[in-house]
């Protein structure tokens, strides 16, 4: 054996033993005639002391060794002089009595720390290193354990584990396929999986009635900080259940996951449908770790002659507390964050509620005391309070004021990443129109059931119906959603008409799921959980790509293999494709 210890095991119980070590050098520190050296491995970090009073020769071993390099220490395991108290072994050391080199390193391009001296771009290509810094190995423990614990509690309430394919058919609606050319085939083509969705239905008609994989998904999209072309879900469907048998397990498994992984209890998730949370936080994620909703002034700004504000079709405030002594230039600051284009605001109104109860606005040109006054009242100001307005139109002028919230409540500190506040949203709607177009779309996908009262309106005003769906969301982070389905053919036919598919068009695309359901399909629904974006949030983190081993940048390269990268033209001519020559300048 290499070792018959890791670097993060031995304490002061074990003094006196003789082991034997393999890992990464870490450190080297050379003090007068003795040497010490951090040996690094998955587990921890040991410090070996080398004395050249004592074995001259392997000293002299020690002062040749470099970063990085694998090596395998014995010696015997003695209490340290000077401890380290940010070691869990910081009070013992090896004293070293043999020492061998299993492998020389290059000098890395970064340092292997916490606080590294790498880019993103320089730690992605080489990734193998990167997995070697403590702080992005921690996260990918955290991920397993988290892909446990899922496991084990999906286990006992009577899942089963079942992995659906990954080369499928492609589906246009929704996001874009990565698509995969067929050699026995030619001319036709697989589609790499967005979900499992239609899979995971039919196995309820197969009678499966609890489902569920940890399972990789593809979506050729703009990336993000929370996107990656290629990401995990925890999948799941149910038989023989409605919304609320759905909510219940699977707020039972966030709890469980926060009780087991975080050691934190958490209270029971409150409720609010999409309107409410487009209402009140702009958002249909909203973060609800801080209050400063929105409260709609529109009827007290009208008639004033300030064109912004009566010509706009909206406007909302929100309320800053203690804000009031803001510097001109920290609201100028405010209006350049709306006015940024990935706001796209045009402008910025603002209202100072002082201390000793006057008001004072950028708008004092237009709007008496007392009228402001009563914009102060509306948002329960109090002296002190600084309120914030934007118009324009309603839905654009909620998403740009959201924007604007989530500022204010970083620049107060009002986002603790370690205060967690989870909730459902609910009763979005089923359907959203595109108006260049002049069709519907789902706003999640075909197969959504609308509310059983709702089924009336897909005749008459189908923009108005709402979904048996729901999203989990956790610090303004959508970490999963779901949909109770259709389950009976003649409502999918008609969901499938709403939304402009032909009975051909949708007998090509979905005819084997509308079949099956001729066959007996059960009442079903499920919910999928974006494994990525749950472990960034339990581990703290701002990206998703630091908790996954080999992720993509934000063109969608891997850049530590260069992909991806030209094929030869004979792979190219077994599968029938011709390449469009390259333009010439």
């Amino acid at each position: 054996m290499y070792r018959n210890s890791t670097c993060g095991e031995l304490r002061l119980a074990d003094a006196n033993r003789e082991v034997t070590l393999a890992g990464w050098v870490s450190h080297i520190r050379k003090m007068g005639g003795m040497t010490f050296i951090d040996l690094r491995d998955r587990y921890g970090i040991t410090q070996l002391s080398f004395n050249q009073e004592v074995d001259t020769s392997l000293c002299d071993q020690a002062n040749k060794l470099g970063r990085e390099w694998v090596i395998q220490v014995t010696g015997r395991v003695q209490e340290r002089s000077s401890k380290n108290p940010n070691l869990s072994t910081g009070e013992i050391e090896i004293i070293a009595s043999a020492l061998k080199v299993l492998n020389a390193s290059k000098t890395p391009p970064f340092t292997i720390e916490t606080e590294t001296d790498g880019g993103d771009e320089l730690r992605m290509k080489y990734r193998y290193l990167d997995l070697r810094r403590n702080v992005v190995r921690r996260n990918l423990e955290l991920r397993h354990r988290m892909a446990f614990e899922t496991r084990r509690y999906l286990d006992e309430q009577g899942f089963l584990e079942v992995e659906t394919p990954v080369l499928i058919g492609s589906t246009p609606e929704g996001a874009r396929d990565f698509i995969v050319p067929s050699r026995m085939n030619q001319g036709e083509f697989y589609a790499l999986p967005q979900s499992p969705q239609l899979f995971k239905q039919l196995l309820m008609v197969s009678g499966f009635d609890r489902y569920f994989q940890i399972v990789k998904c593809f979506r050729d999209e703009d990336l993000r900080a929370d996107r990656q072309p290629e990401f995990t879900q925890i999948d799941c469907e149910m038989s023989f259940v409605e919304q609320e048998d759905v909510l219940s397990l699977f707020e039972g498994l966030t709890k469980h996951l926060f009780k087991t992984i975080k050691e934190i209890d958490i209270p029971d998730f409150p409720r609010i449908s999409y309107a409410d949370a487009m209402r009140l936080y702009g958002s249909d994620k909203p973060d609800t770790r801080f209050g400063m909703t929105f409260t709609e002034i529109k009827d007290l700004t009208t008639g004033h002659n300030f064109g912004v504000f009566d010509t706009a079709e909206y406007v909302g405030a929100i309320c800053a507390e203690g804000c009031a002594s803001y510097t001109r230039k920290q609201l100028d600051g405010l209006t350049d964050f709306v006015k940024r284009p990935q706001v796209g605001a045009k402008g910025l109104i603002y209202l100072r509620y002082h201390e000793d109860g006057t008001l004072k606005s950028s708008v004092d040109k237009f709007f008496s005391e007392q009228d402001l006054k009563k914009w102060a009242d509306r948002c329960n100001a109090k002296p002190g309070d600084l309120i914030l307005v934007m118009a324009g139109e309603t839905e654009k002028t909620q998403k740009q004021l959201s924007e604007l919230r989530l500022e204010m409540g970083s620049r107060l500190g009002l986002r603790d990443r370690n205060n967690y506040r989870c909730l459902w949203v609910v009763d979005f709607p089923l359907l959203e129109k595109d108006e260049e177009l002049n069709r519907f779309f789902a706003k999640h996908h075909p197969f959504t059931s609308p509310k059983p009262e709702d089924i009336a309106l897909l005749d008459s005003d189908p923009a108005a119906v709402r979904a048996n769906a729901y999203d989990i969301v956790i610090n303004g982070v959508e970490i999963g959603g779901g949909s109770i389905r259709i389950h009976d053919s003649g409502l999918q036919k008609k969901m499938f008409s709403v939304l402009g598919f032909t009975e051909e068009k949708a007998q090509e695309q979905f005819g084997f799921l509308m079949n099956a359901f001729q066959y007996g399909a059960p009442p079903h629904g499920g919910i999928a959980f974006g494994l990525d974006r749950f472990v960034s949030i339990f581990a703290g983190l701002d990206s998703i790509r630091d908790c996954i081993a080999f992720p993509k940048n934000n063109a969608g390269r891997d850049m530590m293999i260069d992909a991806p990268s030209r094929v030869e033209q004979e792979q190219l001519d077994e599968l029938g494709i011709l390449l469009k020559p390259e333009k010439k300048n």
